[in-house]
């Protein structure tokens, strides 16, 4: 396998399985690395697969590969041991950007993408016009500057030995290039951070912290996951200056990016535009350096399809266009499948596509969503072996699969219970706030939310806000099972009490 690296001594499997009788020695020698503040050299090379981004590119082209680093497994440990140290004081002392959601824990592209889409939303529920930029940033990882990304560090309070370990992490590294079965000579990696590193991604979340400052100068609100920078503004249908504003923000992160080593691609940079009305059309075009920048229909952003109608239509349509062609190449194979075979490779292939951030789709009516079941429905009758319009409730009892619109309602209570036990995201848990009754009373201790109030309930545009839906949905369970003490037994409580009301 390409994910196995070859400058392990041992498969790291094997290297596990005889972790009792090592681990003294590597506790020596994670512990002597974090108390004198120097990486080991012999841990610092790496093997460089490249790796075609997508299938559907051209392999002759050198653009459309990845660089993914190969890293021996003490390196990844002894990295693991210095990224949760430096997590915790970063966290403790509130030092990370509370809009990047790239590699935290708790937060994920779902999440992200979450918080874009109730701003979205908030907008246009107060007939605002917004527009969504999604910035495409040129080998990002690879061309950070490993003097300003120390300076970055020391400017966030890492210092003595601490910030020794990570220069000395950065000092030295070399890399080999693997390809159709022949290595490179070594080469020295002056700058960049390893992709496929432990540290790589925390440290380039650090070095691109004080970009949030020149987003929020120019009035525009973002959301990053890693290098996936999303810029966000909401503006009256009457304002002229919206074009220039953009343009000059834009402007001025190019410049921040050019200091700091980076590059936006402008032909790879989208902009997408939300009227506030649906029947307004608005023409906008932006400069930016050499090129100009207009409105798409749609975009896809975290491996969503977004459009200009917040409606998820086209990214439904994609979904469901995936899903039918992987059960076409299943259904081909099937008569070599055990039925346990069959149900493993179609939730791994199929389900798990199904609900890759569905809880984006909380709130659409069931005729958007309805594709979606009939995937489900497919996928049930795959798995036994059952022809066409076979019956698929007690196919899905059998399976234990809640129905497409349970399962939108699954995640989102998950998330929502994540935000009222403070393990989620702070943006997150700023859209639920928990209800605390003006005298002492029994639902004080009942976990519930402030409900919406009777505008937002009943309005159209409001009922796909997560703000609106999750409070509805959490308090509308019983006392048992928001109280759960932990997320093993909530979501085992929850999945039963969806099972019976979707499929009993």
């Amino acid at each position: 396998s390409c994910y196995v690296c070859p400058l392990d001594p041992i498969p790291s499997h094997l290297l596990q399985s005889i972790a009792p009788d090592l681990l003294p020695f590597l506790t020596f020698l994670i512990n002597n690395a974090l108390s004198s503040g120097c990486f080991p050299n012999s841990l610092k090379e790496a093997r460089v697969n490249p790796l075609l981004k997508k299938p559907t590119l051209n392999p002759s082209e050198e653009n459309n590969y990845r660089p993914v680093s190969l890293l021996p497994f003490l390196s990844k440990t002894l990295e693991r041991a210095i990224f949760n140290q430096l997590s915790s004081y970063l966290h403790c002392n509130n030092l990370l950007d509370p809009h990047q959601s790239g590699f935290k824990a708790g937060h994920s592209t779902e999440t992200a993408l979450l918080a874009v889409s109730e701003q979205l939303h908030t907008a246009r529920a107060a007939s605002l016009s917004s527009v969504l930029i999604l910035l495409d940033l040129s080998a990002a990882f690879d061309t950070v500057n490993h003097q300003i990304l120390i300076s970055s560090l020391q400017e966030l309070g890492v210092t003595g030995s601490a910030l020794s370990l990570l220069s000395s992490y950065l000092d030295g590294r070399t890399y080999r290039v693997t390809w159709r079965g022949s290595v490179s000579e070594p080469c020295p990696l002056t700058t960049g951070v390893s992709q496929g590193s432990v540290l790589g991604p925390l440290l380039f979340s650090l070095y691109t912290n004080s970009l949030g400052a020149v987003i929020r100068s120019h009035g525009f609100s973002y959301h990053s996951y890693a290098d996936d920078t999303q810029l966000i503004l909401s503006f009256p249908h009457s304002d002229t200056q919206v074009a220039a504003r953009i343009s000059a923000c834009l402007t001025d992160i190019s410049q921040w990016m050019s200091a700091h080593h980076l590059k936006i691609n402008p032909d790879k940079t989208e902009l997408l535009l939300f009227p506030g009305k649906d029947l307004l059309t608005q023409d906008l075009t932006v400069n930016f350096g050499n090129s100009v920048l207009t409105p798409t229909s749609t975009a896809k952003n975290l491996g969503v399809t977004l459009d200009s109608q917040l409606s998820l239509t086209p990214n439904i349509t994609a979904t469901t266009r995936s899903c039918r062609y992987t059960l076409y190449n299943i259904r081909r194979i099937r008569p070599l499948l055990t039925q346990k075979a069959a149900q493993v490779l179609i939730q791994a292939l199929v389900i798990s596509r199904l609900d890759y951030c569905n809880s984006l789709l909380a709130g659409l009516p069931a005729t958007a969503i309805r594709p979606l079941q009939l995937i489900q429905n497919a996928a049930a009758r795959l798995v036994f072996n059952l022809p066409k319009f076979s019956h698929t409730t007690p196919l899905l009892r059998s399976l234990h699969w809640l129905p497409v619109a349970a399962r939108i309602q699954f995640k989102t209570l998950v998330l929502t219970y994540h935000a009222v036990n403070g393990s989620g995201p702070a943006y997150i848990q700023d859209m639920v706030k928990p209800y605390i009754p003006t005298r002492t009373l029994r639902s004080a201790s009942a976990k519930l939310l402030v409900p919406p109030s009777l505008r937002a309930k009943h309005s159209t545009r409001s009922r796909l806000l997560l703000a609106v839906l999750a409070p509805k949905w959490w308090n509308e369970l019983s006392e048992d099972i928001r109280t759960a003490e932990s997320l093993h037994i909530f979501r085992r409580k929850l999945k039963t009490h969806l099972f019976r009301l979707y499929l009993d």
